[in-house]
């Protein structure tokens, strides 16, 4: 069977249309508190690797649910105001989700070019994630 679109057309796509942030822009804006680093990569990506100083864990696979103040699964973080600055692995899944966010009407919000590897590549602060509890 073949697909209309790959997960790289996908990527390409949203890209086009998206905000992103190069490492530089998004470390300059780490202590700002109008800026909400959002970590959407899996529970045991952050465990493994660590995170963002600060950034709050909101996992792919929920977030449009988290975003919605209709949904059962709202979460206040996202009424905040702030600016969201979405990161995952390598940018990928980042790109779709900021593109389903704008769909949405959510925003502003923005992705880290890169992601998470290319902030540690560029030495910029990580802080360890806590193992979750069995």
């Amino acid at each position: 069977m073949a697909l209309k679109k790959g997960y790289q057309q996908l990527i390409q796509e949203a890209e086009a249309r998206i905000r992103t942030l190069s490492i530089d822009e998004a470390s300059a804006r780490l202590s700002d508190p109008g800026t909400l680093f959002v970590d959407i990569r899996d529970i045991r990506e952050l465990e493994r690797e660590g995170t963002i100083p600060g950034a709050f864990h909101a996992p792919r696979g929920m977030l449009e649910f988290w975003v919605d103040p209709d949904s059962p699964y709202f979460k206040d973080v996202f009424a905040s105001g702030q600016d969201y600055l979405l990161f995952c692995g390598s940018a990928w899944r980042s790109s779709l989700a900021v593109a389903a966010l704008q769909d949405m009407g959510f925003g502003p919000v923005a992705q880290i070019a890169g992601g998470f590897k290319a902030w540690k590549e560029a030495g910029q602060p990580v802080e360890p994630r806590p193992a979750r509890k069995a």
